[in-house]
């Protein structure tokens, strides 16, 4: 009788932390243009598509949509999900939801696993950090899935018995290692154990424990994971596809599980179209009568282990020497050039600081805390609803000691915070790459220059040891030569505290509307205006007033009043001063507006100078999102002096370019430049009126496009394409509401000016939408002949089998 066949596809889905420590948000990173930053982008590549992975016929047009994490067994980082909830809060939704459909099938087993909270190497960690990783791991899950975790994934699978133990005792079934992790098994019972010829990967084992406990373990299989992750297997579904049959040995005796597991991010973002390769996967497995597609848990309840194994004590999946990609120069590298002798310094100058922070944490900690190290490891309470003023009142009362006062409330929740920045300084990522100044490295230490700050409000002075043993740590570039000069460099000029954010929101109020300013930082902080004036003069301007600013995180306050004379252009000059009486306030006030009128701006300048002393602040110390929008603002009418010109030397040389082109003669690159943007900003703007509904800029849009075919312009396809993919999704949104007649027509218009332009929008979303709006007007009996020929049409020009709408020819 044939034993059955299951097979398994995890995917370990993970970004490391990129909020900036202090505001709590994630700042624009150029690096991922043309989107905010590298989560935004990799959503974008990865995390949605695979919620809605497509299946097409031979003509390029979607036949069928998968929600793959439905079918295939995934974890995602705590700290990741964390972000999606606000950013990508739809993703989410489809996430939890594939989970839910997951235990429909899997027997009440759902595909999600749990992950350590923060990607720490658990092998490295002391054994309170493993306990407190492997609770919030537990509780986030929790609080996401709505359930309590089977699984938990272990960050790039580093283990040692101390971290099952940790998992065994809070009452998690297994966990997912490499094969290369089992150190020797047996089948139970038998007194031999064998280490020879590398692990079976196609069977549950179960790893006994030293305290009488035990975990199951998985091995996955490590050649065809290699081979997704690496040597392009996904290039093509039907190679995908008999790799994986390729796995199963009919030799086995035994109900065999056929399981691999990778990043996550293979599926669409290292590998494009990935999501896609693994959705024909998926479909083809789904009908195959002789496999089933499992997830863990539901193969470890129809198949107890009826082996047993150990572990390789600290290693993992990801260095050939166990951990020592995470504490030394192992060899282990992405850039063959760069030493990593930086590795080892990082991890003593941050365990130094561990333990001063620990010690603090032990010691003063008991001033507010009955049971400090209880009270944090119930604080994933807070974090999971990081500004409920109610949830930390919450837990004040039930962790804290009762009747604390304002400052001591403070104080407790800061200690609470130092020992949260104290485990994120060690998140992997850390050490993965190749130099101390990359961006994961420097994430690290900025939640180390938190963690300091804030235990300088004990009385203890942290950072000249922290960054003495930094400078053990040598960089590869001449820029930084070692830690401390990363530090100077990269680190120390990030730190946020409240006078930089009053700062931030002083200069941001000449923009805004003083009636009701709300911050890019206020998940972090709030801050509140009064008493605001704000004057222009010319391209100047000039703001006076007071700002009360709180964290919401510590719920430490603080008070300042403020002015801030803006010279023009980007010349800002922004004063604090928190010594000045509210009745000299006023009578400064006075006498500064009275100058601004009607004297010069030395004369400003000279009368802050000298009647009101406090810190002083420019353009600098905004935060970089801020910072841009104002720096566009700033630009925006000499853009437009630009376009002016532009205009004028484009109509001028138009009988010029259109001989040139006539004659196959080079454009000069004055010319070039000239005309280039003349007709790049026109055709944004007859697109935007397009947009908006007005049907009589395709013509125009059509002139424009001709005069530059004459020179061979080719249009800023990334721009026009953005704008006409948010014309076709606002149609599709207006077809969901009903709005038939108009919907199709600016859909059309839409598709029509691309394809004058030649160019080929974005459809991922406006598809989604159009499919979304069919399935609920044909759910609610709204489709006539009518309407389904109207979507029928519709659907061939968003390049979507009209089948999937359920029409046949």
């Amino acid at each position: 009788m044939p034993r059955p066949k299951y097979l398994c596809i995890h995917g370990h889905f993970y970004q490391p932390p990129r909020e900036n420590p202090w505001l709590g948000v994630v700042e624009i990173q150029d690096s991922a243009a043309p989107h905010h930053d590298w989560n935004e982008r990799i959503t974008h590549e990865c995390y949605a598509p695979n919620a809605r992975a497509r299946l097409l016929d031979d003509r390029g047009r979607i036949i069928n949509i998968l929600n793959n994490y439905a079918w295939i067994s995934f974890n995602f980082g705590p700290t990741l999900l964390h972000w999606m909830a606000g950013a990508e809060p739809e993703v989410l939704a489809k996430i939890v939801e594939a989970d839910r459909l997951s235990r429909e099938r899997r027997g009440g087993h759902g595909n999600a696993l749990a992950q350590a909270f923060n990607h720490m190497i658990l092998p490295l960690a002391t054994p309170r950090d493993q306990q407190t990783q492997v609770l919030w791991g537990i509780e986030d899950f929790r609080h996401r899935f709505g359930r309590d975790p089977e699984g938990m994934w272990l960050a790039e699978t580093a283990v040692d018995v101390a971290s099952l133990e940790a998992m065994a005792e809070a009452g998690l079934k297994f966990t997912v290692l490499a094969p290369r992790q089992a150190r020797r098994w047996r089948r139970i019972g038998d007194k031999t154990w064998s280490e020879q010829g590398g692990v079976d990967p196609s069977r549950a084992y179960v790893q006994r424990l030293p305290s009488g406990r035990s975990i199951a373990l998985f091995f996955y299989d490590g050649i065809v994971s290699q081979q997704v992750a690496f040597e392009r297997l996904l290039d093509r579904g039907e190679k995908f596809l008999d790799r994986l049959y390729g796995g199963f040995d009919e030799r086995r005796e035994h109900a065999q599980l056929m399981h691999i597991a990778t990043d996550g991010e293979s599926y669409g973002h290292h590998h494009a179209h990935g999501d896609m390769a693994l959705a024909f996967v998926l479909d083809r497995l789904s009908k195959d009568p002789d496999v089933r597609l499992t997830n863990y848990g539901e193969f470890l309840e129809l198949h107890p282990p009826e082996w047993e194994a150990e572990i390789h004590e600290n290693s993992s999946w990801s260095c050939v020497h166990g951990v020592e990609r995470w504490r030394s120069d192992c060899g282990c590298k992405s850039r063959g050039d760069w030493h990593q002798k930086w590795r080892e310094p990082l991890r003593e100058a941050l365990d130094g600081l561990k333990s001063h922070l620990d010690h603090l944490f032990s010691t003063r900690g008991r001033v507010s805390f009955p049971d400090p190290w209880a009270a944090r490891d119930a604080y994933i309470s807070v974090i999971l609803n990081r500004y409920d003023p109610k949830t930390i009142q919450a837990f004040l009362d039930e962790f804290a000691h009762p009747d604390l006062d304002a400052q001591q409330t403070t104080d407790a929740l800061r200690l609470l915070e130092i020992q949260l920045d104290s485990m994120l300084m060690y998140t992997s990522c850390g050490w993965f790459f190749d130099e101390i100044s990359g961006l994961e490295t420097t994430q690290c230490l900025q939640y180390a220059a938190r963690a300091i700050a804030m235990a300088g409000h004990f009385g203890r002075s942290l950072e000249g040891e922290f960054v003495e043993a930094l400078s053990k740590a040598p960089s590869n570039l001449a820029t930084y030569v070692d830690g401390r000069g990363v530090w100077e460099s990269c680190v120390r000029p990030a730190v946020v505290d409240l006078d930089r954010v009053l700062a931030h929101n002083a200069i941001s109020l000449i923009y805004q509307n003083t009636d009701h300013h709300q911050s890019d930082d206020d998940q972090a902080y709030e801050v509140q205006a009064s008493d605001v004036t704000i004057r222009g003069r010319g391209p100047g301007h000039l703001a006076i007033g007071r700002l009360l600013g709180r964290s919401k995180r510590t719920w430490r306050t603080a008070e300042s009043h403020f002015v801030v004379v803006h010279f023009g252009g980007l010349d800002f000059h922004t004063v604090l001063s928190r010594d000045v009486s509210p009745a000299n306030f006023e009578a400064f006030k006075a006498d500064l507006l009275a100058s601004y009128r009607s004297g010069s701006l030395a004369d400003v300048v000279a009368l802050v100078s000298r009647d009101f002393p406090g810190v002083e602040h420019r353009l600098d110390d905004l935060f970089r999102d801020e910072q841009r929008r104002i720096i566009a603002i700033v630009l925006a009418d000499r853009f437009e002096d630009y376009r002016r010109s532009f205009t004028r030397l484009s109509n001028l040389d138009e009988v010029v370019l259109n001989r040139l082109g006539e004659l196959n003669h080079p454009i000069p690159t004055p010319l070039r430049a000239a005309a280039t943007t003349f007709l790049d900003a026109n055709l944004e703007e007859q697109i935007g009126a397009l947009v908006d509904g007005d049907e009589r800029r395709l013509h125009e849009i059509e002139n424009l496009y001709d005069r530059g075919r004459a020179w061979n312009y080719r249009p800023n396809a990334d721009v026009l394409g953005k704008a006409l993919a948010g014309g076709l999704e606002q149609a599709m949104r207006d077809l969901k509401e009903g709005g038939l007649a108009a919907a199709v027509s600016r859909a059309d218009r839409m598709l029509d000016a691309a394809a004058v332009l030649g160019i080929r929008p974005e459809l991922w979303e406006a598809q989604n939408i159009f499919l979304d709006a069919y399935v609920d007007l044909s759910a609610a009996g709204e489709v006539d002949e009518t309407l389904d020929h109207t979507f029928q049409r519709l659907a061939i020009r968003m390049n979507v089998s009209p089948r999937l709408l359920g029409w046949r020819p």
